[in-house]
């Protein structure tokens, strides 16, 4: 979403960074950009505003224009007013209560009821007994769609006789769960097409009958602005505690996500990342501003991939590396478990220093490149995976006709694995010597 403005910030900010001492005008002319930048992504203008003025005034200070290290500075003010502007609100994730109850709320197609199924993921992680409630009576695909969600997570979903109020599937609800020993209830509420007051109304009446100890209204990042006066129409109307960002993996300009809180005051606390059920963050401002800054976001990283690999498959890599034994079948291997961390573009762009080549990456999956490789990898013989060495003239040509590649596609592969046994061979040898510590953290 963010990966336009990403860009532009960049771009402008490594004006300053080349040349040492900066001057007022060159600050200027840097904001000027910014500014440009962040209207073109659809951050609300009074936001711009004040976060361009605040920046200016920091980096035209006497200690910043003198020192040798300006031009860092400045990325290092922006980064921090970044943060700030995304920081707003208490951003804990309450779960007290016998069951807690947990409300999620706002309008049709914002993602609701897919946000409900990830978010009791989430809280299973936190060693909780979840149950989902269909609190959306008036459209029985959403309460179909939960229990199928329900189902795929071991999770139980009440569903309550149609024509059965809002209000009362809460409460016969939180019954249930108390019933079964759930701790958590998580309400997947009826939502409406615009905002209006009866759906107000209904949310209210429930707010007051359950008492939710979260109220999360849902919002499709995708839609702007419009995600912004939806937010503050709900806040003026129900006690709201915080912010789902959903579709934050579009490639709609991302305005309304910098927006959000400082117009609302609400905080964001969960970002839906894609349409699977595993596909949530809770929200850090500071990660997601050195993202968009392109300093990286390792914490997330490590995460993710903790969260997707196998901890006895690491451990047999780790031991392959050290004893430089890296196949063709494990690089295989390997792309499959990325793969399972998220799109590449926004893997890439979580590792410091590396956020210029996300749309890089990215496009090479788009064109295929990642699917060429698996297919050629697939297409070979378990002794050709493992020794590459084999690979003459004629098994090649097999291999390039049995992937649907071409021959100049297998052999740049077979060059590429060789390259890469070197660097592995490398690494192994300043293992022994110690230079280098345990992937895992043992020695």
């Amino acid at each position: 979403m963010f990966d336009t403005l990403s860009e532009r910030l960049r771009k402008t900010l490594s004006t300053l960074t080349g040349r040492g001492r900066v001057t007022e005008a060159d600050v200027d002319v840097a904001m000027r950009e910014v500014r440009l930048a962040l209207l073109e992504a659809d951050v609300n203008f009074k936001v711009v505003r004040d976060f361009v003025a605040r920046v200016r005034e920091r980096a035209i200070g006497a200690e910043v224009l003198g020192s040798l290290t300006a031009g860092q500075q400045v990325i290092g003010i922006v980064n921090e007013e970044l943060t700030a502007l995304l920081s707003a609100g208490d951003r804990t994730f309450h779960l007290q209560g016998n069951p807690a109850v947990v409300a999620l709320v706002g309008l049709q197609g914002s993602g609701k009821t897919t946000s409900a199924a990830k978010l009791a993921r989430h809280i299973v992680k936190l060693g909780r007994r979840p149950m989902l409630v269909a609190a959306d009576p008036y459209r029985p695909a959403a309460a179909d769609q939960l229990q199928t969600l329900g189902k795929a997570l071991d999770l139980p979903v009440y569903r309550a006789q149609q024509g059965t109020s809002v209000v009362d599937i809460a409460r016969q609800g939180v019954e249930a769960a108390k019933r079964q020993t759930r701790d958590t209830v998580l309400l997947d509420t009826a939502g409406r097409l615009t905002v209006d007051e009866a759906l107000m109304q209904e949310i209210a009446q429930l707010a007051g009958t359950v008492k939710p100890i979260e109220t999360l209204l849902v919002v499709d990042a995708m839609t702007g602005q419009e995600a912004v006066t939806v937010a503050e129409a709900f806040a003026a109307a129900v006690p709201l505690t915080g912010l789902v960002l959903t579709k934050i993996d579009g490639d709609a300009r991302g305005g309304a996500a910098l927006s959000i809180s400082a117009v609302t005051g609400l905080p964001v606390k969960f970002l839906g990342t894609g349409e699977k059920t595993d596909a949530l963050e809770l929200f850090h401002p500071d990660r997601l501003a050195g993202r968009i800054l392109g300093m990286g976001d390792i914490l997330t990283l490590v995460e993710r991939a903790q969260d997707s690999f196998d901890e006895q498959q690491a451990e047999r890599m780790e031991e392959k590396l050290r004893k430089a034994g890296f196949t063709l079948e494990d690089m295989l291997d390997s792309m499959q478990q990325v793969q399972k961390m998220g799109p590449l573009g926004n893997i890439v762009g979580m590792i410091p220093g590396l956020g210029g080549l996300a749309g890089e990456a990215q496009a090479a999956v788009d064109r295929g490149e990642l699917r060429r490789t698996e297919a050629i990898i697939r297409a070979m013989t378990p002794r050709e995976r493992r020794d590459p060495t084999v690979l003459n003239g004629s098994r090649r040509r097999r291999i390039a006709a049995g992937s649907g590649t071409s021959l100049t596609d297998v052999n740049r592969l077979v060059k590429q694995f060789g390259e890469m046994q070197k660097v592995m061979k490398q690494f192994a040898s300043a293992g022994r010597r110690g230079a280098v510590p345990s992937l895992l953290g043992r020695r």
